[in-house]
Protein backbone atom coordinates (compact mmCIF):
# COMPACT_ATOMS: atom_id res chain seq x y z
CA UNK A 1 0.00 0.00 0.00
CA UNK A 2 2.74 2.44 1.00
CA UNK A 3 4.81 1.44 -2.01
CA UNK A 4 1.84 2.22 -4.24
CA UNK A 5 1.41 5.66 -2.64
CA UNK A 6 5.10 6.43 -3.14
CA UNK A 7 4.88 5.43 -6.81
CA UNK A 8 1.80 7.62 -7.20
CA UNK A 9 3.63 10.61 -5.67
CA UNK A 10 6.61 10.05 -7.97
CA UNK A 11 4.28 9.94 -10.99
CA UNK A 12 2.76 13.30 -10.01
CA UNK A 13 6.21 14.86 -9.62
CA UNK A 14 7.35 13.37 -12.92
CA UNK A 15 4.27 14.69 -14.76
CA UNK A 16 3.92 17.99 -12.90
CA UNK A 17 4.52 20.15 -15.97
CA UNK A 18 1.97 18.18 -17.99
CA UNK A 19 -0.58 18.46 -15.17
CA UNK A 20 -0.21 22.25 -15.00
CA UNK A 21 -0.35 22.59 -18.79
CA UNK A 22 -3.49 20.44 -19.09
CA UNK A 23 -5.11 22.27 -16.16
CA UNK A 24 -4.60 25.67 -17.75
CA UNK A 25 -5.88 24.34 -21.06
CA UNK A 26 -8.91 22.76 -19.36
CA UNK A 27 -9.69 26.05 -17.61
CA UNK A 28 -9.58 27.94 -20.92
CA UNK A 29 -11.52 25.41 -22.98
CA UNK A 30 -14.38 25.20 -20.50
CA UNK A 31 -15.42 28.77 -21.29
CA UNK A 32 -13.96 29.12 -24.80
CA UNK A 33 -17.38 29.28 -26.51
CA UNK A 34 -18.65 32.23 -24.43
CA UNK A 35 -17.93 35.92 -25.03
CA UNK A 36 -16.68 36.56 -21.50
CA UNK A 37 -14.59 33.40 -21.47
CA UNK A 38 -13.01 32.40 -18.15
CA UNK A 39 -14.67 35.37 -16.39
CA UNK A 40 -17.75 33.15 -15.98
CA UNK A 41 -15.71 30.88 -13.69
CA UNK A 42 -15.58 33.76 -11.19
CA UNK A 43 -18.97 35.35 -11.85
CA UNK A 44 -21.13 32.36 -10.89
CA UNK A 45 -19.62 31.82 -7.39
CA UNK A 46 -19.67 35.57 -6.74
CA UNK A 47 -23.38 35.76 -7.63
CA UNK A 48 -24.13 32.72 -5.44
CA UNK A 49 -22.26 34.16 -2.46
CA UNK A 50 -23.98 37.53 -2.94
CA UNK A 51 -27.41 35.87 -2.90
CA UNK A 52 -26.60 33.98 0.31
CA UNK A 53 -25.24 37.15 1.91
CA UNK A 54 -28.38 39.15 1.14
CA UNK A 55 -30.79 36.35 2.09
CA UNK A 56 -29.15 35.32 5.36
CA UNK A 57 -27.24 38.45 6.27
CA UNK A 58 -29.81 41.12 5.41
CA UNK A 59 -33.07 39.28 4.69
CA UNK A 60 -33.16 37.15 7.85
CA UNK A 61 -30.80 39.56 9.62
CA UNK A 62 -28.70 36.74 11.01
CA UNK A 63 -26.79 37.56 14.16
CA UNK A 64 -22.98 37.43 14.42
CA UNK A 65 -21.43 34.00 14.96
CA UNK A 66 -18.47 33.66 17.34
CA UNK A 67 -18.38 37.47 17.58
CA UNK A 68 -17.86 37.62 13.80
CA UNK A 69 -20.31 39.35 11.43
CA UNK A 70 -22.44 36.70 9.77
CA UNK A 71 -21.41 37.73 6.25
CA UNK A 72 -17.71 37.23 7.04
CA UNK A 73 -18.43 33.99 8.89
CA UNK A 74 -20.43 32.69 5.91
CA UNK A 75 -17.85 33.61 3.27
CA UNK A 76 -15.02 31.95 5.19
CA UNK A 77 -16.95 28.67 5.21
CA UNK A 78 -18.49 28.71 1.76
CA UNK A 79 -15.26 29.40 -0.18
CA UNK A 80 -13.67 25.99 0.60
CA UNK A 81 -16.99 24.26 -0.07
CA UNK A 82 -17.21 25.79 -3.55
CA UNK A 83 -13.72 24.48 -4.25
CA UNK A 84 -14.64 21.00 -3.03
CA UNK A 85 -17.88 21.06 -5.04
CA UNK A 86 -16.33 22.22 -8.31
CA UNK A 87 -13.26 19.99 -8.00
CA UNK A 88 -15.20 16.80 -7.21
CA UNK A 89 -17.84 17.33 -9.89
CA UNK A 90 -15.33 18.05 -12.65
CA UNK A 91 -12.94 15.28 -11.54
CA UNK A 92 -15.80 12.77 -11.53
CA UNK A 93 -16.26 13.22 -15.29
CA UNK A 94 -12.54 13.66 -16.05
CA UNK A 95 -12.10 10.27 -17.77
CA UNK A 96 -15.05 10.90 -20.07
CA UNK A 97 -13.94 14.45 -20.82
CA UNK A 98 -10.49 13.19 -21.80
CA UNK A 99 -11.57 9.91 -23.37
CA UNK A 100 -9.18 10.47 -26.29
CA UNK A 101 -6.26 10.47 -23.83
CA UNK A 102 -7.55 7.43 -21.95
CA UNK A 103 -7.36 5.41 -25.15
CA UNK A 104 -3.67 6.20 -25.55
CA UNK A 105 -1.59 3.30 -24.24
CA UNK A 106 1.35 5.42 -23.09
CA UNK A 107 -0.66 8.12 -21.30
CA UNK A 108 -0.77 8.13 -17.49
CA UNK A 109 -4.53 8.46 -17.02
CA UNK A 110 -4.32 8.61 -13.21
CA UNK A 111 -3.32 12.29 -13.52
CA UNK A 112 -6.62 13.29 -15.19
CA UNK A 113 -8.60 13.78 -11.93
CA UNK A 114 -5.63 15.81 -10.66
CA UNK A 115 -5.82 17.99 -13.78
CA UNK A 116 -9.47 18.83 -13.05
CA UNK A 117 -8.78 19.55 -9.38
CA UNK A 118 -5.87 21.82 -10.29
CA UNK A 119 -8.09 23.72 -12.75
CA UNK A 120 -10.63 24.29 -9.95
CA UNK A 121 -7.78 25.43 -7.69
CA UNK A 122 -7.18 28.50 -9.90
CA UNK A 123 -10.62 29.89 -9.06
CA UNK A 124 -10.24 28.92 -5.40
CA UNK A 125 -7.02 30.91 -5.04
CA UNK A 126 -8.80 33.93 -6.50
CA UNK A 127 -11.57 33.65 -3.89
CA UNK A 128 -9.07 33.25 -1.07
CA UNK A 129 -7.57 36.61 -2.06
CA UNK A 130 -11.06 38.16 -2.25
CA UNK A 131 -11.91 36.77 1.21
CA UNK A 132 -8.71 38.18 2.71
CA UNK A 133 -9.47 41.60 1.19
CA UNK A 134 -13.03 41.42 2.55
CA UNK A 135 -11.72 40.79 6.06
CA UNK A 136 -9.16 43.58 5.76
CA UNK A 137 -11.85 46.03 4.63
CA UNK A 138 -13.86 45.12 7.75
CA UNK A 139 -11.06 45.99 10.13
CA UNK A 140 -9.35 42.61 10.52
CA UNK A 141 -5.56 42.55 10.33
CA UNK A 142 -3.31 40.16 8.43
CA UNK A 143 -2.61 37.25 10.74
CA UNK A 144 0.02 34.48 10.79
CA UNK A 145 -2.93 32.07 10.95
CA UNK A 146 -3.47 32.80 7.25
CA UNK A 147 -0.47 30.56 6.57
CA UNK A 148 -2.45 27.45 7.42
CA UNK A 149 -4.82 28.15 4.53
CA UNK A 150 -2.19 26.24 2.53
CA UNK A 151 -2.60 23.27 4.88
CA UNK A 152 -6.41 23.22 4.74
CA UNK A 153 -6.31 23.66 0.97
CA UNK A 154 -4.08 20.59 0.78
CA UNK A 155 -6.53 18.72 3.03
CA UNK A 156 -9.34 19.50 0.59
CA UNK A 157 -7.27 18.35 -2.38
CA UNK A 158 -6.40 15.00 -0.76
CA UNK A 159 -10.00 14.33 0.26
CA UNK A 160 -11.33 15.33 -3.15
CA UNK A 161 -8.75 13.29 -5.01
CA UNK A 162 -9.54 10.16 -3.02
CA UNK A 163 -13.25 10.54 -3.69
CA UNK A 164 -12.77 11.40 -7.37
CA UNK A 165 -10.57 8.38 -8.08
CA UNK A 166 -13.50 6.20 -7.07
CA UNK A 167 -16.26 8.28 -8.67
CA UNK A 168 -14.34 8.85 -11.93
CA UNK A 169 -13.64 5.13 -12.32
CA UNK A 170 -17.24 4.07 -11.66
CA UNK A 171 -18.70 6.86 -13.82
CA UNK A 172 -17.08 5.30 -16.89
CA UNK A 173 -19.36 2.27 -16.44
CA UNK A 174 -22.31 3.99 -14.73
CA UNK A 175 -22.65 7.50 -16.16
CA UNK A 176 -25.60 8.40 -13.92
CA UNK A 177 -23.21 8.49 -10.99
CA UNK A 178 -22.17 12.05 -11.85
CA UNK A 179 -25.78 13.18 -11.33
CA UNK A 180 -26.00 11.22 -8.08
CA UNK A 181 -22.81 12.88 -6.85
CA UNK A 182 -24.31 16.28 -7.69
CA UNK A 183 -27.42 15.52 -5.62
CA UNK A 184 -25.35 14.19 -2.71
CA UNK A 185 -23.26 17.36 -2.73
CA UNK A 186 -26.42 19.45 -2.40
CA UNK A 187 -27.35 17.47 0.71
CA UNK A 188 -23.75 17.68 1.90
CA UNK A 189 -23.80 21.46 1.79
CA UNK A 190 -26.63 21.57 4.32
CA UNK A 191 -25.22 18.75 6.44
CA UNK A 192 -21.97 20.68 6.72
CA UNK A 193 -22.33 23.74 9.00
CA UNK A 194 -21.62 26.33 6.31
CA UNK A 195 -24.71 28.53 6.61
CA UNK A 196 -25.72 27.57 10.13
CA UNK A 197 -23.90 27.42 13.45
CA UNK A 198 -23.62 23.84 14.73
CA UNK A 199 -23.44 25.10 18.33
CA UNK A 200 -27.11 26.09 18.14
CA UNK A 201 -28.19 22.43 18.39
CA UNK A 202 -26.19 21.42 21.42
CA UNK A 203 -23.05 19.37 22.07
CA UNK A 204 -24.49 16.07 20.77
CA UNK A 205 -25.17 17.48 17.29
CA UNK A 206 -21.80 19.24 17.33
CA UNK A 207 -20.08 15.94 18.08
CA UNK A 208 -21.89 14.20 15.21
CA UNK A 209 -21.02 17.04 12.80
CA UNK A 210 -17.32 16.55 13.48
CA UNK A 211 -17.42 13.10 11.86
CA UNK A 212 -17.91 14.86 8.53
CA UNK A 213 -14.41 15.41 7.04
CA UNK A 214 -15.52 18.63 5.33
CA UNK A 215 -16.47 19.99 8.75
CA UNK A 216 -12.76 19.92 9.58
CA UNK A 217 -11.90 21.88 6.42
CA UNK A 218 -14.69 24.48 6.73
CA UNK A 219 -14.03 25.02 10.42
CA UNK A 220 -10.31 25.18 9.67
CA UNK A 221 -10.74 27.97 7.14
CA UNK A 222 -12.68 29.93 9.72
CA UNK A 223 -9.89 29.37 12.21
CA UNK A 224 -7.54 30.92 9.66
CA UNK A 225 -9.56 34.09 9.20
CA UNK A 226 -10.95 34.82 12.65
CA UNK A 227 -10.75 31.81 14.97
CA UNK A 228 -7.01 32.15 15.59
CA UNK A 229 -6.55 28.42 16.18
CA UNK A 230 -3.73 26.32 14.73
CA UNK A 231 -4.65 22.93 13.32
CA UNK A 232 -2.37 21.10 15.76
CA UNK A 233 -4.43 22.56 18.61
CA UNK A 234 -7.24 20.21 17.47
CA UNK A 235 -5.38 16.88 17.55
CA UNK A 236 -8.49 14.69 17.76
CA UNK A 237 -10.18 16.24 14.72
CA UNK A 238 -6.90 16.32 12.78
CA UNK A 239 -6.21 12.62 13.35
CA UNK A 240 -9.80 11.71 12.46
CA UNK A 241 -9.73 13.76 9.25
CA UNK A 242 -6.51 12.19 8.00
CA UNK A 243 -7.67 8.71 8.96
CA UNK A 244 -10.92 9.11 6.98
CA UNK A 245 -9.19 10.85 4.06
CA UNK A 246 -6.49 8.19 3.74
CA UNK A 247 -9.06 5.38 3.89
CA UNK A 248 -11.09 7.12 1.17
CA UNK A 249 -7.94 7.67 -0.88
CA UNK A 250 -6.82 4.04 -0.61
CA UNK A 251 -10.28 2.72 -1.52
CA UNK A 252 -10.59 5.20 -4.40
CA UNK A 253 -7.12 4.48 -5.77
CA UNK A 254 -7.69 0.71 -5.47
CA UNK A 255 -10.99 1.00 -7.36
CA UNK A 256 -9.36 3.12 -10.04
CA UNK A 257 -6.49 0.67 -10.46
CA UNK A 258 -8.75 -2.39 -10.68
CA UNK A 259 -11.00 -0.83 -13.33
CA UNK A 260 -8.28 1.03 -15.25
CA UNK A 261 -7.64 -1.74 -17.79
CA UNK A 262 -11.30 -1.61 -18.92
CA UNK A 263 -11.58 2.17 -19.42
CA UNK A 264 -10.39 2.26 -23.03
CA UNK A 265 -12.79 -0.55 -24.04
CA UNK A 266 -15.84 1.16 -22.53
CA UNK A 267 -15.00 4.68 -23.69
Amino acid sequence: MFKGILIWIKDIIRHRELIVKLSINDFKIRYAASYLGAIWAFVQPIVTVTIYVFVFGYGFKSTPVSDTPFVLWLVAGIVPWFFFLEALMSATTSLMDYSYLVKKVVFKISILPIVKITAALFVHLFFIVITILLYLLNGYKISPYYLQIIYYCFCTIVLTLGLSYGTAAVTVFFKDLSQIVNILLQFGMWLTPIMWDYNLFGPKVAKIMKFNPMFYVVDGYRDCFFGNVWFWEKPGQTVWFWFVSLVIFIVGAFTFKRLEKHFADVL
